[in-house]
């Protein structure tokens, strides 16, 4: 597990942070929107559909409750929602959005993507649109896709979404998986200019572990057939105990990584959005890069794990309770299906 190095002075560190100031951001979240349903799944609810308790799925991730889409909702609706928050935090116009992606493991069909879904029902047509599939990490890895886009000049205002609608995906006599995930969708317009910086953005993925967490029936291995749907296959299946021990050493090796690209050590941050897993999963990391609790958001216990809207939810709570001052350093990272992983720094805008 990587250590930092506790021996730097508090001057250098100061010094290190004031270089920043002059550091130009790979491009800038302009504005945050997310939407989460009002209906809610609690702890009591699945007491009477699975062998569990509210106290031990408490202890064991920190959920109390989960939201859960209406019936006639789906994952696109939830996308909208949220971008249509974001384009408004933004200031823009809807028509200032030249390229839409959309992160999601839970689309509304095969095809089209949602993303074109979301387009139609944005009244964005006729800009690029497209989905991106990475689970946990979608996110991160739309945030770097939109740098990469603006930087490069080929697009201005980026809308950047993760939605997921993860309780149709839910297996509710696996009470090991149905007890983590909910449903809701954060987003972000990301321009050149605006109030978070983007200063460093990193990716990765192992395929070795690609069978740690999977929906496996449905696609080209095992299309939809009498015999998927008697084995459940189009559920999610996740191993646990690899997950949660994955999750701890690459999301501490990516913060660590990120921040040193920057001059800096973990400890430097003002605040760590991780992706949502797991309360134990998101306690475990902040011991282990040295945060202090307060600095390490866990904001799971009324919305569960939802997947790749996590991130982007979690950022838009500190934007929305405006607990985010010039300077501050945010760190964002994410570990899930692939397996894949990201990591984005972002720098408060004064």
């Amino acid at each position: 597990m990587p250590q930092t190095d506790r021996s730097r002075t508090d001057a250098s560190q100061k010094s290190a942070i004031a270089q920043l100031a002059d550091r130009e951001p790979l491009c800038s979240i302009r504005g945050l929107g997310r939407h989460l349903p009002e209906r809610q799944l609690t702890n009591k609810d699945l007491e009477k559909l699975v062998d569990t308790s509210d106290e031990w799925i408490a202890q064991r991730t920190g959920i109390r409750s989960r939201r859960v889409l209406p019936d006639d909702w789906i994952t696109s609706d939830l996308a909208a929602a949220a971008g249509e928050r974001a384009i408004a935090d933004a200031g823009i116009d809807r028509s200032d959005i030249d390229l839409l992606i959309v992160a999601t493991v839970t689309p509304d069909h095969l095809c089209p993507s949602t993303a074109c879904v979301v387009q139609r029902k944005l009244g964005l047509t006729g800009i690029p649109a497209f989905d991106i599939s990475v689970a946990c990490s979608g996110f991160g890895y739309g945030l770097s896709i939109a740098a990469g886009m603006i930087k490069s000049g080929l697009h201005r205002n980026v809308l950047v979404i993760g939605a997921e609608a993860m309780t149709r995906f839910m297996n509710y006599e696996d009470r090991g998986v149905c007890i983590l995930f909910g449903d809701g969708a954060g987003a972000a317009v990301c321009s050149k200019d605006g109030r978070y910086d983007v200063l460093y953005t990193d990716n990765g993925a192992d395929g070795s572990m690609a069978d740690m967490i999977e929906i496996p029936g449905g696609g080209s291995r095992e299309p939809a057939s009498p015999e998927t749907l008697e084995k459940r296959r189009h559920f999610v299946i996740l191993r646990g105990r690899e997950v949660f021990k994955s999750a701890v050493r690459q999301m501490s090796l990516s913060t660590v990584e990120g921040m040193a690209a920057l001059g800096l050590e973990p400890t430097d941050l003002d605040w760590m959005v991780p992706h949502q897993a797991n309360a134990r999963i998101i306690e475990a990391v902040g011991e282990q890069l040295g945060l202090p609790p307060e600095r390490v958001i866990v904001d799971l216990e009324d919305k569960g794990n939802t997947t790749a809207a996590s991130i982007p939810i979690a950022l838009c709570g500190l934007h929305e309770a405006s607990a985010l001052t010039p300077g501050q350093l945010i760190a964002l990272v994410g570990f899930g299906a692939g397996a894949a992983w990201s990591c984005q720094i972002l720098r408060v805008r004064g």
